[in-house]
């Protein structure tokens, strides 16, 4: 059966677009279009949240506030394991810290450090101080140790800072004044033998050395020449001490002159002090 149709209807139909694939795409991306339209129409009429007064969330308050304020310790403000474990214990090494640097931006920094021998070194975190010791951190006034999984603190030598009184020398029968020299001792000492007895760690003011700072290295001539640990001789013959080399001129000036000038500063004083020496 064949449909017929009339002038109109031939008319109508010639009107209509010609169906092709082109035309099935352009219709499916129409329609794609209308879907996003409508999705955005609703996304800028929709509200953000539930209509209704806005109430802000309350402050969540622990159930013991008193235990969360004892537990805080705001000298030490570590977190986690460290926090738990308290501050680290004071070490017993026979280590002095001079200086730290503190790194923040890779999280770490060096410590200057001497040991028994009174050597100073730099260490950075993660190094070995002394065996089995390695220097975990550092901060202003003190580093920490990891002694064999153990943590102990070292802190700056602050010795110079004291404010004691002057005492006698162990041979002198008046206690150190200045204004006056004292002598060091009643019988001259082998300049040899107070030189070898006598270590020196420089100490640095505005990067330049002021002074040296002496130790006795437990013979007999560091006391009998009037010397304590932690003097710091400033002056030998009346010349400013440059460097640890001065420290040559010792027997150089005492052998020549027969006696030992010394300028040290002991408690905030600078004292004079003469030492009787011989060959």
């Amino acid at each position: 059966m064949r449909l017929k149709f009339d002038a109109r209807a031939r008319a109508i139909l010639r009107r209509l677009p010609v169906v092709n694939v082109y035309s099935v795409v352009e219709l499916a991306l129409l329609a794609g279009l209308a879907v996003q339209a409508a999705r955005l129409l609703w996304t800028i009429v929709t509200p953000v949240a539930p209509l209704g007064a806005w109430v802000p969330t309350g402050p969540a308050i622990p159930a013991d506030p008193a235990g969360v304020i004892a537990g805080f310790d705001p000298f030490f403000r570590v977190s986690g394991a460290a926090q738990a474990q308290g501050p680290a214990a004071v070490t017993s090494l026979q280590l002095t810290l001079f200086g730290t640097r503190i790194d923040a931006a890779a999280g770490g920094g060096s410590a200057i450090v001497a040991g028994p021998d009174g050597m100073q070194r730099s260490v950075s975190v993660g190094e070995e101080v002394a065996p089995g010791v390695v220097l975990k951190a550092v901060a202003f006034d003190h580093v920490t140790l990891d002694r064999g999984g153990a943590a102990e603190d070292l802190f700056l030598d602050q010795s110079g800072a004291a404010g004691a009184p002057a005492a006698p020398p162990p041979a002198a029968g008046a206690p150190l004044t200045a204004g006056a020299p004292a002598v060091g001792g009643g019988s001259a000492i082998p300049v040899d033998q107070l030189r070898a007895d006598i270590t020196a760690i420089p100490r640095i003011d505005a990067g330049r050395i002021s002074g040296l700072t002496v130790r006795g290295q437990g013979g007999s001539a560091f006391a009998a020449a009037g010397l304590r640990d932690g003097d710091v001789v400033t002056a030998i013959g009346g010349r400013p001490i440059a460097g640890p080399a001065d420290l040559d001129r010792l027997a150089r000036e005492g052998a020549a002159a027969g006696t030992l000038a010394l300028t040290v500063e002991r408690g905030g004083q600078s004292l004079p002090l003469t030492i009787p020496v011989a060959q």
